[in-house]
Formats: C-alpha cells, structure tokens, sequence
C-alpha cells in the first residue's frame, strides 16, 4: 500500500469561513472581521481572507523565510477574491485594490504595520483615474500607497515623507491634504518614487506587504508594547487581505472610528471621530485634526444613522463596547473591523454599571469586562480643585487624569528621564507606533494634532496615561526643540501639567490631588464584595494609612510594619537603646519606647474599629538604625582633630556600628533572630501592644467598657519551629500578665518568606494560628535575587532575552515561588487544619497574582491602600473564573454520564 502524503498546511482562512471562536488562529481583527460578515452581510464588510498566526509564527521558526504552500494560496485566495469584486490586482483598466493589515490574538493599536491601497502602479493608476472619472483620487490613492510603501516595507522615515507632503502645501498656498490638486499628488508620487525602488508587479507588491507585516511583530515599538503587556513573542500576527473601499473619493467619502459609547467616559453615547474625503489612516495617524463623529449626521446623515444601529448590534452581539473602523464611499457605508474597545478605567466601570442597568450583561459579566489592574487610574491624582491656574492652550480629553512634569520632546527622552527618577510629559506634534516606550516612561502626553481616535490617544489610554490631543494652539517645533503658544516659549525641561479630563494644559505648577471614588466605581466595589470569597487588607503602620485603607474598602489590617515605627524624630531612641553599655541602661531606653509603641498600637485599634490588624515585630537588622560606618568615622576624625567632648561617645558609636556590621544583613541578624538574640527588644514591642488592646476596650464607648480589638502578633523571618516556639512561649506569658489569653483574645503566627519554613510549614503551624506569606522575600531566597541588584542591573536584560516574561517581583512566579507557597498552605493545614492563610507582600495587589492566591486557597491578601480597590475586583474575577471552570468541569461529568 503506497504512503500517503502529508496533508498540506492550511495557511488562509477567507473571511466567509472564519469566526470569533478562531481568535488564536485568526488574530483578533481576522476573527471579528469575519465574524462581522456573518452578522451584518457580505455587502457592509469588504471580501478578504486572513493568513493565519500560524503562518507568521513559521515565517519567523525559518528565519524569516516563508513557509512552504504560503505563496501558491496566497495566489488561490486572491484569484477567488477576484472573481468576487468582478476586478483583477493590479489591472491597468479596472484595478482591484487591496489592504494589507496585522491582527494579533490580543490588540496592539498601532504597534504593527498596514499597507493601504496596494495594487495601483504606473499604468493602473490611469486606468483607475478613468473607470471613476476622478483623476485626483487615483493620484492620492497612488501618493499613499508608494508613500505607505516607502515606510513600511522599505523602512523609509515617516516623518520625512510627511514633511515634504507639508513643503508640497506651502509651495501651492494650501493648509490641508485635500486641498492638493491632481498636479501635485502626481508629483510627490514621483517624488516619493525617486526615494526608493518601488515595485511596478502587483505580485512583488503583495509578497512585500505581507513580509512586512510578518516582520512588524518583530519589530521594536511591537517587542516594548508586548512587554508593557505581558503579550507572548510566539503568537505570533495574522496578516488581513481585503478589499479597498475608499474613503477619499470626494464630498460624499470619508472615514472614521467610531465607539459604541464614549471611549472617554463611558457614557452610552457613541463617539468618535471622521475625517471627510480621506482614509482611515488619516484618522488614525493623529496629522489631521479630526471631525467629532455627531458632524456625520450632518455631513452624511443616512451613514450616520446605518453606523448607529450597527454599533448597537455589535454591542449587543459582543457584550462588550466597541471599537470600530469605517468608511464611507460615496454614500455606501463599509464596516472595516470591530474590536472590543480600550478603555480608560472610568469608561469601563461606567460601562459595566450600565450594562447592567440596561440588561445587556449581569454583574459577574460586567466586571469580567473591567481590566482590575487599569483601575489604579481611577485613583491617580487630578488638578486640585479650587487652585487657580493660566490655561495656556486646550485641546481633545483624550485620557484622564492630570500629570506635570518636564518636557521632553522625543520617547527615548522620556525613558532616560523616568531611569533617572524625573516626571517627565512628552510633547510631539503627533506620535508614532514607535513611541511607544515613551508613552510608558512619561506621565502625560501632550500632541498638536488629531484627536480621540488617534494613535497617541489610544496608547495612552490603554496605559492609563494622562493625554491631551489635538491642542492646536501650540506650535511644536522638534527641530528647535521649543513650544510656542502665543507669546509664551516653552524649552525641554520647562514645567509643563495637564489635565487629560478637560483637555487644559498649563505651564503653572498645579498641585494635584487625589480624586473622589466615582459612584460608579462604589458600584463596581459593592459587586465585587458580594462575588469574592478572598479577603482583602492593607498594609498600614500609621492611623492615617489606616484610614485611608478603610475608606478603600480594606478588611483590616494584613501588615504593620512596626521598624516604621522607629524612623524620623523615634530614631535616637532606638539608636540608644543599641548603643547602651549595658542592660540598665538599654532597660531605661526601651521604657522610654514602649508608652510610644503603645500610642502607635493605640491609634491603629482606634482606626480599625474592631477589624483585625497584624502587627509584624521587628524584622530589619539593627544597623539600620544607627549611623553609616563612613559618616561616623568622618565625625570621629573631626572630633579628634578638634578635641572634642564628643569623642568618647563617637568612639562607643564607631565601636558597636562595626561590630553590628554584616556581610548580607538581609540574611543575617534579622527578624526572629532579634527576638532570640535580644528578647528585650521583642518584650517592649508586645507589651505595648497588649497594653494598648486593654487600653481601648476599657475605654470602650462613651465610658463603657467595650470589645478588645481584634490582632495578631506575627514573628518574622521563622525559619525553625523552635524559633517560632520561643518566641510564642514568651508572648504567652505577656499576654497573661495583662490577663489575655493567645487563641482566645489574640493570635500568634508567623511570615512564611524562607524557603525552609515552606517544606517545614506542618512543624510550623504546631505553633501558629496564622500563616502570613510574605512574598517579597520568598521571591529574593527562593529566586537568590537581591531584588535592588535584579531590578537595577539584570532585569532589563533577563526581560529582553525572555528568560523572564515580567518582573517576579511585580507578579508571582508561579511555577516556582507559588509551588512553594502552595506546598507552605498545604503542608500548614494539613497540620492545623484552621489555620488562616494570608498574603502581605507587594503580589497582593497584583491581579494576576491574586488569581492564583485563590485557586491556592488563601483567605485574604494584604496590600497597600490604594491597590486595595484593585484586589478587591480582582478577587471578584477570580472567583468567577473559578465558578465558571467548575460549572464547566460539572457539565463535562454530566455529558460523560
């Protein structure tokens, strides 16, 4: 029997045989291209197919060399394409013309590359000019594509196109591209031409577009986007081939990007913007200053009312706001593509709030639709209300938030500035894709030109950034490295804030202040409480903090960092009490902390009112405290020099500063090994909380006794059970000399953050009522990461070569760390099966982190105050993922039986 031969890879879908549920295959805008076509006709969504991430990702596997079978179906899809439009690529009477554009699994707005227009050439561009009878639309159709060509095949700097698209204006007396007549669009096509060696075969064309493409995903403003995103390298892109319509044809053309509500706000209204006689790339670009979508129902009133009723029906069908893209030629509506819209945090909460209301989504719906992370936007600081300040120009609100800062004029700027530690607000004409890693680095963007729709205002809301856009009142001049505005000159360097909710831009420093929690968001919360199982606390060491958690919605208190305690004004005292010469002395030192230890606890219980709070003992080395060696030598030396009183005393210092000195004091005398080296020290700290826990129930209400408030006292850095032991023996038997008993009144327990103490957790938990994962050092002993060397000298490079996809100390390593947490709660209640579990390092507040705490059967997290709304909706989406793969697993159990 003959083998049979392999079966060919399929390369290309066609846009009539693909579908949403083929986003990985498709990339988002092939799937919903196609998905458009089964829900509004193949008359509203140009013809097409897509070449598949499959294909990209052998492309890339062969070192950029395409993968066998591509071209000859690539040849089969476009002649059923032709047969389709009735028109052949390239015919030098009747042209079919076609755009070439990416589309990954996971939008990148601007990030890759699209060629418009493709299939024009010398001959076709005049047999194109006579089948339309419109000479000056085939020379501007030919001007963009040989000018997109030029900068996205051959590599050609936009910039410099656009300028001589400028010079070509001036010398005419012209202000805007429509106004070029056909004389001119043929020259700067020539123009244009006489920069490279531009491909008469529309077949070269093609082959060269699709490179291009494929090579974008590879490209660097494409690498830094999937970076900020936490995007795979090896999805790889689709490449979309489908039919032009055109939007430059005139009066009765245009294009546009529309929303099916505001993509500012939220509000249920549709948005967007269009410009008339011109292709959506103009709209994109941000180098025209667009016309606000409601102009359409004037400009093109039977358009605007058929893309209304299309944006009600895309809504409803993807349960989510969208984003699209359209044109009109010469009356006749084209859906382009649709995508589930990026939006800033306060346009997705008011989203979820109403699609509720209008039964468009149920609540655990609507909040799957809120990006937990971006919500961090909704707390970020505004203009403070009521300060007076100039408005030196205004322009679109296209991402709120207010930002001040120097000015920088280019994105690499911005990332030098941010690695310094400098506010910087990058001001440009318009931006590029390529911009990208300024837009992260900056903390607003300010441009010139185009509007909500353009490519900066997209970026910055999808990042959370402050932007103001199109403020055409200021004159950006790159060149000379100035802003004017009027009279006023601004240089880089000069103070600059903005407030991207009302478009204002000011060069007096505003003092910005925090912002209300919105209703909607208060909505959002309320939700997201009642679908949570995992709880949700602060870190706070100050009654201030503690407020400020409360007032966010925290629980209680997960971390109280008690060496906070110990800084500022306190800093003597504790450097006394490490300096005395003997234990009398170092007695008189401690007293004098306590009644200040117990104001502190004292103050937190007040805060809290009876939620629980954690009090870590203290954890840092001592020398953190005293003197560097260097300074105190440097004062020794004086005092010798000098003869001074102080020398005896500076000599003492010097004596025990070196003494305290350690070779890694992040792994030496630290922690519980405070408490067991100098008990003392422990004592003092526990005392003044139990005297502070007494102080505020008898206390209680109005001078009635009332509830003991609710803590536990946590020990740092166990590694042995014993230690653990010891040091409970010993609060024990404080706790009974203010008449507490541990289990009843309070809790004893310990911070998981060592490796040993998670493969020993069960021998722990003999001794505790409460585990603590600390992450931050669990991350450093179990990774061997000094986390201010990783993060200052390899992270950059560990990130570039993917060896890490972000940094484990924003978001858990899961595969390692989060095993050995898993191990360390296991092995705990498995031991003592009513432990709580709880989470206090910096992953408490990272949603993604918080995913997996709650798969791993955590009770709460611990965060800082402002990522406790975060976590708690980030808790709520956890939950529902887990419900929903639960109710999934019950329906397969179902089936089977």
């Amino acid at each position: 029997m003959p083998a049979s031969s392999p079966v060919a890879t399929t390369w290309i879908v066609p846009f009539a045989q693909g579908s949403r549920e083929m986003r990985e295959l498709l990339g988002g805008k092939g799937a919903n291209v196609a998905e458009m076509t089964r829900l509004l006709g193949a008359d509203r969504v140009p013809a097409g197919f897509t070449i598949t991430t499959e294909a990209c990702v052998a492309y890339m596997g062969a070192g950029r060399t395409l993968p066998d079978g591509l071209a000859e179906q690539v040849r089969a899809a476009l002649d059923d394409l032709e047969r389709q439009a009735g028109k052949r690529l390239g015919d030098p009477e009747d042209p079919l013309l076609v755009s070439v554009r990416s589309g990954a699994r996971e939008s990148m707005p601007g990030m890759m590359d699209t060629v418009l227009n493709l299939g024009l050439n010398d001959r076709s561009v005049e047999g194109l000019a006579a089948r339309t009878g419109n000479e000056r639309f085939a020379w501007d159709s030919y001007r963009r594509f040989v000018q997109m060509y030029g900068n996205v095949v051959v590599g050609l700097a936009g910039e410099d196109l656009e300028a001589r698209i400028k010079a070509a204006k001036r010398e005419r007396g012209v202000e805007l591209d429509t106004e070029l007549d056909a004389d001119a669009l043929r020259e700067l096509t020539r123009a244009f031409q006489g920069l490279y060696d531009f491909p008469q075969d529309p077949q070269a064309q093609l082959d060269g577009a699709i490179r291009a493409v494929f090579d974008s995903w590879l490209g660097e403003r494409a690498v830094q986007y999937r970076r900020i995103n936490r995007i795979p390298d090896d999805w790889g892109t689709a490449v979309n081939v489908q039919q032009m319509v055109f939007g430059n044809k005139g009066e009765t053309s245009g294009s546009g990007v529309a929303f099916s509500r505001d993509e500012v706000t939220g509000a249920p209204e549709p948005s967007g913007d269009f410009l008339v006689d011109a292709q959506g790339e103009d709209v994109v670009s941000g180098v025209r200053n667009t016309q606000d979508i409601a102009d359409l129902a004037t400009a093109m009133p039977e358009a605007h009312a058929q893309l209304m009723e299309i944006l009600r029906t895309l809504e409803a069908h993807y349960k989510d706001m969208q984003d699209t893209e359209f044109t009109v030629e010469e009356g006749r509506l084209y859906m382009l593509q649709t995508r589930n819209a990026k939006r800033p945090a306060q346009a997705a909460v008011r989203f979820a709030v109403d699609a509720v209301a209008e039964g468009l989504l149920t609540r655990p719906e609507a909040l799957t639709t809120i990006d937990a992370a971006s919500l961090d936007a909704l707390l970020h600081p505004t203009f403070t209300e009521g300060e007076p300040f100039d408005v030196l120009a205004t322009g679109v609100a296209a991402s709120p938030g207010a930002a001040k800062g120097a000015i920088v004029f280019t994105a690499q700027a911005a990332v030098d500035a941010a690695a310094r530690g400098e506010a910087v607000v990058l001001v440009r004409p318009f931006t590029e894709a390529g911009d990208v890693a300024g837009f992260h680095a900056a903390r607003g963007i300010v441009t010139s030109e185009g509007g909500k729709a353009s490519h900066a205002a997209l970026v910055a809301r999808g990042m959370g950034r402050p932007a103001v856009t199109g403020a055409g009142d200021l004159e950006i001049d790159l060149a000379a490295r100035e802003v004017r505005a009027g009279g006023t000159v601004l240089r880089e360097g000069d103070l600059i804030a903005i407030d991207g909710t009302t478009g204002r831009i000011t060069t007096d420093d505003v003092p910005l202040g925090d912002p209300p929690v919105s209703e909607h968001f208060e909505t959002v919360l309320a939700w997201a409480d009642e679908l949570r199982t995992l709880g949700v606390r602060a870190n706070a060491d100050t009654p201030e903090d503690a407020g400020k958690a409360r007032g966010f919605g925290a629980e209680g208190i997960g971390l109280c960092r008690t060496e906070h305690m110990f800084l500022g004004e306190r800093q003597p005292l504790m450097a006394a009490v490490i300096l005395a010469g003997d234990d009398a002395e170092r007695d008189a030192c401690l007293e004098k902390l306590r009644p200040l230890q117990e104001e502190d606890f004292a103050g937190l219980f007040a805060a809290m009112e009876g939620r629980p709070v954690t009090i870590r003992l203290l954890d840092p080395p001592l020398h953190e405290f005293l003197p560097q060696r260097h300074v105190v030598e440097q004062e020794l030396e004086r005092a010798r020099a000098e003869g001074s009183g102080e020398l005896a005393r500076l000599e003492q210092t010097l004596e025990r500063v070196s003494a305290l000195q350690e070779t890694n004091p992040m792994l030496g005398t630290r922690g519980v090994r405070l408490g067991i080296l100098h008990p003392d020290i422990y004592a003092m700290q526990v005392r003044a909380i139990f005297a502070a826990a007494v102080r505020v129930r008898d206390a209680g209400d109005r001078g009635a006794p009332g509830a003991l408030p609710s803590f536990e006292i946590m020990v740092p850095l166990v590694d042995y059970e014993m230690e653990l032991e010891l040091m409970r023996e010993m609060i024990e038997r404080l706790g009974a000399e203010h008449g507490l008993t541990a289990g009843k009144d309070y809790l004893v327990g310990t911070m998981i953050e060592l490796p040993r103490a998670c493969f020993q957790a069960d021998r722990i938990a003999a001794h505790a009522d409460f585990f603590s994962f600390g992450t931050n050092d669990l991350t450093q002993t179990a990774l061997g990461f000094s986390r201010d060397d990783i993060e200052g000298r390899i992270l950059a490079r560990y990130l570039e070569t993917r060896i890490l996809d972000r940094s484990p100390f924003e978001t858990l390593d899961t595969p390692g760390v989060g095993q050995m947490l898993r191990m360390g709660a296991w092995l705990g209640r498995k031991a003592r099966p009513g432990l709580e579990l709880g989470v206090c390092g910096e992953h408490g507040g990272d949603p993604d982190s918080i995913d997996f705490f709650h798969r791993s059967g955590i009770d709460y997290v611990s965060c800082s105050p402002f990522r406790v709304p975060i976590a708690r909706v980030a808790a709520a989406q956890a939950a529902i993922r887990a419900q929903e793969a639960q109710d999934a697993r019950d329906a397969g159990d179902a089936h089977d039986a």
